[in-house]
Formats: structure tokens, sequence, C-alpha cells
């Protein structure tokens, strides 16, 4: 697998009775590939991971897999509460078509280094399958720092961290660290062209479920020093990044998603559709990234 280029986070579509719906879920991880992609993530938090019983995950994965077909690499948010588990999840999604997996920390507990230290090395030991770790401590609590990667830097299947901290002076600290032995890759999508500037492989994107072409579009002229390109479309596409950090970040994007191709925008309980006045400024924004980005194209 190569760690470079955009990863979109992919949102589980569901009916509107809050089953899944396989088709139209496949239908978007088929859209994003054809615009581009570098490779596909199924069930991340964006993906409705922990509102999902274990036999809808497994769907995803197979279905996510058929699709996919080996044009991209594919990976798998991995979310438990027990080491167990997750061990057991991981040897599971290999099993379904999974080539890698996006390694949550403990959805149950905060750990401590010691125990985020052992976490990582018991599930990435459960498998061959690379491992991006998710380091989103303002979700989960947990900070995968300098030291817990200096604690994790033997285990050869732990090679890249989704770095989504909010600190965008941790990717310097992290190449200054350790060099290029972990790909890194941005998590935030309102920091893409920052995190570029800083040397990054890779960005796991939730917007880019609506606008695939777009981002990647976006990325490879950041990566690529095209500032003349870049900048006007992420000033553009900023305000809609905004939403990617936000509590309601899975509502937003699936509203974007349907506005753009007309994807489902259902959610499972406890998330609610967003209404009234969040619903308008939302809206708004969406259209306007929608208008915009075809007076630049």
């Amino acid at each position: 697998m190569t760690w470079t280029g955009v990863f979109p986070a992919i949102t589980t579509k569901l009916k509107a009775d809050g089953a899944l719906d396989v088709a139209a879920t496949q239908a978007s991880i088929d859209r994003v590939v054809a615009n581009g992609v570098a490779g596909v993530i199924v069930l991340p938090m964006l993906g409705e991971n922990a509102s999902l019983t274990q036999a809808e995950r497994d769907t995803v994965v197979t279905a996510a897999s058929e699709v996919v077909s080996g044009r991209v690499p594919l990976l798998c948010g991995l979310a438990e509460g027990s080491t167990g588990n997750a061990t057991a999840a991981a040897r599971n999604y290999k099993a379904l078509g999974a080539e890698g997996l996006m390694v949550f920390p403990s959805i149950i507990y905060r750990t401590d280094r010691r125990e985020t230290v052992a976490w990582y090395r018991a599930v990435a030991t459960a498998s061959d399958l690379p491992i991006m770790i998710y380091n989103n401590p303002i979700a989960y609590g947990v900070d995968v720092d300098v030291p817990i990667l200096e604690a994790l830097a033997d285990v050869e299947t732990l090679v890249c961290i989704k770095e989504e901290s909010g600190d965008i002076r941790r990717i310097t600290d992290l190449y200054n660290a350790f060099g290029d032995r972990y790909a890194v890759f941005c998590g935030v999508d309102d920091l893409i062209l920052e995190s570029l500037a800083l040397g990054v492989t890779g960005w796991v994107s939730g917007m880019v479920n609506a606008w695939p072409a777009e981002c990647v579009k976006l990325f490879n002229a950041g990566r690529d020093g095209d500032l003349a390109t870049a900048l006007p479309m992420y000033r553009l596409m900023t305000p809609a990044f905004h939403l990617d950090t936000d509590v309601k970040l899975v509502q937003y994007i699936k509203l974007a998603e349907h506005f753009v191709c007309g994807a489902p925008e259902w959610v499972r309980p406890p998330r609610l559709a967003i209404e009234g006045e969040d619903r308008k400024r939302v809206e708004t924004i969406i259209r306007d990234t929608i208008e915009g980005l075809t007076r630049l194209s």
C-alpha cells in the first residue's frame, strides 16, 4: 500500500427507517474511486461505526470490498472497547477483504500512555494488516503523542498516523522525531493546506464524500506547491470544511452529499437530522460552496 493521497472517510448510507442502504453505500464508494481518490476508509467515526451492529459492519466491509475490487486500497475503521474485541475485529476485517485498518484508541476508556502502547501493540500483532493510528484526542481523550509512538516504533505494522490533534505544530514534531518512520496524514479538513506545507503525504477527509474530484484537485495542487490553484479553492471550501470539525459532522457531511449528488442524508439515532436554523445555516454553506466551485471550474 502506498500511503499517499486522498483517503475519504466514507459515510455509511442508511434508509429512512434506519436500515443499511448497501446499494447507496456502494454507489458512494464507486463515485469517489472514479473521481481519483487514492484509498477508501469504511467504518470511520463518520461512518457511524459505533451505531452499527457487528453484522452490519461486516456487511459494509464486504460490500465495500466488492465495489472497490482492487482499484484502490480498502481500509476499515476499528473502534472497540476491549483489547480482546479489538484483536478479534482485526482478524475479522482482514478475512472480509480489508487491506488495512484505521485503529481508534479504546472507545470506552481513556488509556494512559502505558495502556495506549499496549493497546496498539496488541491490535497490530493480531494480524499482518498495515495500520493507520487514529489520533483524535479532542474526541476520544487519548493523545498518541511522540513518546507513545517512540515506544511503538518497533512494531512494523504500525505505519501511518492520522493526525487530528488540531495542533499544526504536531506534524513538524513527528517528522523531527521519526523522519519517515511513520507516514503522516492530515485528519482535519480545514487544516489540509497548512498540513501539506509541513509535509504530510495524505489526507483522511470527510467532505471528499461530497466533492471528491475537487478535493483531489486541491490536495494535488497543495502538494505540488501550486498555490495559484490551491488557495482560491481552499478559501472557498473552508466554510464547508469547518463542518467536518463539528460534533454534528455526520449530519452535515451527509447533507452535503445529499445536495451534491442525491445521496440519502439519513442518520441513526441518537443522531437526528438537523433542522431549523441550524439546517438553514448549513444549507447556505453547502449551496455557496456548490456555486463557488462552479464559478472556479
